[in-house]
């Protein structure tokens, strides 16, 4: 890939270019490279994975781990006019239209953010903004150094409203499936 240069705005077209073995997001054309996680974060990931696939088995909504790559920008059809392109960690799209070989072209669902000292920011502002603008119904953030989750809801006014905040020891009802909930005890019991 060649050197970035800090004062270009780049796009999905330039992120189709660059090398498929290291992860990189796009933040209103601002790229981010991620450093590998760490093994809480992949235990964490794998368990609230794991909950959600056998929940969603025979389901049409369908269930993504990292690395899996959206393109929040779905309305720009020119691959250069898209300026946020994410790699959340845990992604759930029920609109099989949204749906490429190349990952989601438009807003998921919902979306789990794990957060890490080197994404924490991105994620609680700028991401938070970006998901809100697309309509993600659903944003979390897991912390797993405080064994916490915040859900933010997507209310009518088209805004995330104050986060329900969730303990090790709770279990969380999943808003857009009524009769699911996903218990935290066994995401965070070996941490």
């Amino acid at each position: 890939m060649p050197l970035l240069k800090p004062e270009q705005a780049y796009s999905y077209a330039d992120y189709l270019t660059w090398d498929e073995s290291e992860r990189w997001e796009i933040l209103d054309g601002v790229p981010y490279m991620h450093a590998a996680p760490s093994r809480i974060h992949q235990e964490v990931l794998m368990e609230l994975s794991k909950q959600l696939a056998v929940y969603l088995t025979g389901k049409s909504c369908r269930v993504y781990p990292a690395p899996f790559c959206v393109r929040l920008d779905a309305e720009k059809n020119d691959n250069a006019d898209v300026k946020n392109i994410v790699e959340p960690d845990i992604t759930i799209v029920c609109d099989k239209n949204k749906l490429d070989e190349k990952g989601c072209k438009g807003s998921p669902d919902m979306i789990i953010e794990i957060l890490s000292p080197s994404t924490g920011r991105n994620d609680r502002f700028i991401k938070f903004n970006r998901y809100e603008e697309a309509g993600v119904k659903v944003y979390w953030l897991v912390e797993p150094d405080q064994k916490l989750v915040s859900v933010f809801t997507l209310q009518a006014n088209g805004r995330y409203g104050r986060p329900d905040m969730y303990t090790e020891e709770d279990k969380i009802k999943v808003s857009i499936f009524p009769d699911l909930e996903i218990d935290l005890k066994p995401v965070y019991e070996d941490l």
